[in-house]
């Protein structure tokens, strides 16, 4: 039943409110799951099952109109064994002999939106929408400001009714939307939508000025036939002015039925407009009136899908973005493609190993694909058999110029740039600023965001200049003489503050609070530990820190390699420049111990207990390992407690750990 319900409220959101909430292919996936538990249990198939349903009753307040003939859904294949399984189903019915011929028309499978178009004496006289199947809305005043529907047809039968696609092409779309957005309009998700939510207007003045198009694909109640064969009908229907898709054509068998769904998933990019698979229909008419339709499709039509949301397209450039901690990613342009019914401009191609693997160049041809809400990405290279230069990735940061490097078994390249990058600027003067670093109260993030905007903030060193702000702060939303006052005053508390946690908030990679405490035990000041990290063997050295490894060595020393890194922590240094370390530690039985703390802490904070470990001479570390002497452990400590057990460390409670620093 709830599965039931769920497919019934994304047919509304699809074919009646044109707002799906889901792709066509998780769409198709719940349909299919439906169709597996009825086959299974055909004792629960319910009245309103959604096997049974066409589309979704029209909820708009356009009039209702009903149908002269049902306007019937195809069944999916998603397989090539499935499009087999169809013609051997028709050969079957028919009493054909296995190996018999069945001819097809094959034809791509148009995003749109259905509709009727009803003819009498060669004269639009309506048009609907399908609703669900059997009654739709009236669009007929919007359906005649469409260029590619006849208003008059010569050499017409009496009654005509021709169903088609009413859809927007992939470029009237994107330019539609910059319009939109240039208007302060709404912007839509994608060709389909835009095409349903022009159609359905009320006022027809709207859909004229939108960019829909129609195109062909079958005919409803006629008063005389249109030949004798779907590919013969479908003529008729172009030779009497209606759109219809230049890759329709005849096929015969499995093989070359098979063969012109490649063609049409290859030259998929290059349409016009969005498609989603091939629908493939038994060409011989008197076959069709044999084979008939069960519940809501008939025998004699398939609908082949397309693997799900995958398409091809050129990759025009390779952009990067510079994350919050450095990070470069590159991002790929491409020619604008739909992909799951969404326009697809952008892909992501993670670093530089997944490059070098596709072996991309700009230029290529590539397949990409998108699942959910994914981002999509490229999955295969077209091109890549072509003999040219491979693409060189960047050593420098596009937004520092810094330099750019990998640490040694990353695959990840980072910037260098550190305090000076823009791309970094608000994460790191955010993380300045922050409790375990500088700790200065009042200057949040909404704060930082608001004083680069103003061009105060640049630099960490900035934040000890905000002072030649107060004026202009005075008087800002949100900031009064008594606010702004405070948080000056909380920033000059902080100028010769303590040194680990000044080393700490500059950010430097690898070097967390506990680390820069051991590295400030070890030189004494930020300047010794300069001197230290620019000099003979600097990272021999630094390695020889208790706590501190290669890695962390590496770390500092391409830190302090950047000359503009060393400019901005003079500058840093120069107007809050801190005092030497003075260790508040005692020497006691737990002095170069190490100590992690796991759980829930309930008489104390987690910062509380980091500090009284600290006083006791211990190093606090945030994993367990062979090298752990004690694990403090609260309620709902989880693998932490379960590893020390493991490697038979000592075990403490909250209340333990109390005695332990009292009687220390």
């Amino acid at each position: 039943m709830r599965l039931a319900k769920d497919i019934a409220r994304h047919n509304r959101l699809y074919h009646d409110q044109d707002a799906p909430t889901i792709s066509d292919a998780e769409y198709d996936a719940l349909v299919r799951d439906n169709a597996a538990l009825e086959a299974e249990f055909p004792q629960l198939v319910r009245a309103d099952s959604p096997s049974r349903a066409v589309g979704s009753a029209a909820t708009s307040s356009l009039a209702k109109v009903a149908h002269a003939r049902p306007m019937l859904s195809l069944e999916n294949a998603f397989a090539d064994d499935e499009v087999g399984e169809f013609l051997a189903r028709v050969r079957r019915f028919l009493s054909l002999a296995p190996d018999a011929e069945v001819a097809l028309t094959a034809e791509p499978k148009i995003d749109g939106l259905s509709c009727s178009l009803r003819y009498e004496d060669g004269v639009l006289v309506l048009a609907a929408t399908r609703g669900d199947g059997a009654v739709g809305e009236d669009v007929t005043a919007n359906a005649r400001t469409i260029s590619d529907i006849p208003q008059v047809l010569a050499g017409a039968p009496g009654i005509l009714e021709v169903r088609g696609e009413v859809y927007m092409a992939k470029a009237d779309f994107t330019a539609l939307n910059e319009r939109q957005e240039a208007a302060g309009g709404k912007i839509f998700a994608n060709p389909r939508n835009a095409a349903a939510g022009s159609l359905r207007q009320k006022d027809p003045s709207i859909t004229a000025a939108r960019p829909l198009r129609f195109l062909a694909h079958g005919w409803g109640e006629v008063s005389e036939p249109l030949g004798a064969t779907q590919s013969e009908a479908m003529a008729r229907l172009a030779a009497l002015g209606f759109p219809v898709s230049d890759l329709l054509v005849r096929v015969a068998m499995l093989d070359g039925t098979l063969a012109h769904n490649t063609k049409i998933e290859h030259a998929r990019a290059d349409l016009p407009f969005d498609i989603d698979g091939v629908v493939y229909k038994v060409d011989r008419l008197d076959w069709q009136e044999r084979l008939g339709q069960v519940a809501r499709a008939p025998r004699w039509g398939l609908a082949h899908k397309f693997p799900a949301e995958r398409a091809e397209t050129t990759l025009i450039a390779i952009d990067f973005q510079v994350g919050r901690t450095g990070k470069l990613t590159p991002v790929g342009r491409l020619t604008p493609v739909g992909v799951g019914g969404v326009i697809v401009q952008n892909v992501t191609l993670h670093n530089r190993d997944e490059i070098a693997r596709l072996g991309l160049r700009v230029g290529d041809r590539v397949r990409i694909q998108r699942a959910g809400d994914v981002i999509p990405q490229v999955v295969e290279n077209l091109s890549r058999e072509e003999v040219r230069a491979p693409y060189a990735f960047p050593d420098h940061c596009p937004e520092c110029q810094s330099e750019a490097v990998a640490e040694e078994g990353e695959v990840d390249v980072r910037c260098t740039g550190g305090l000076i990058c823009p791309a970094q600027r608000i994460e790191r003067l955010k993380h300045f600023v922050s409790r375990g670093a500088m700790d200065i109260d009042g200057l949040g993030e909404k704060s930082i965001v608001e004083f680069v905007e103003l061009g105060w903030l640049h630099s960490p060193a900035d934040i000890f200049r905000l002072k030649r702000h107060r004026d202009d702060l005075v008087g800002r939303e949100g900031w009064k003489e008594k606010s702004v006052d405070n948080l000056l005053a909380a920033i000059e508390m902080r100028v010769g503050f303590d040194p680990a946690r000044f080393l700490f908030g500059l950010g430097i990679r690898h070097v967390g609070a506990v680390t820069a405490k051991d590295l400030m035990r070890a030189f004494g000041t930020v300047e010794a530990l300069q001197a230290a990290a620019t000099g003979e063997g600097a990272q021999v050295e630094l390695s020889a820190v208790e706590g501190v490894g290669p890695v962390v060595a590496e770390a500092l020393t391409d830190f302090f390699h950047e000359p503009h890194n060393r400019d901005a922590l003079a500058d840093l240094l120069g107007v809050a420049g801190p005092a030497a370390f003075v260790s508040t530690a005692r020497v006691t039985e737990w002095t170069g111990k190490t100590i992690v703390f796991t759980g829930t802490l309930e008489t104390m904070s987690r910062d509380e207990a980091k500090a009284q470990a600290e006083r006791l001479g211990a190093r606090v570390a945030g994993s367990v390992s062979a090298k752990t002497d004690l694990i403090v452990a609260g309620p709902g400590a989880g693998s932490k407690l379960k590893k020390a057990a493991e490697l038979g460390l000592r075990v403490a409670s909250e209340a333990e750990w109390a005695a332990i620093v009292a009687g220390a």
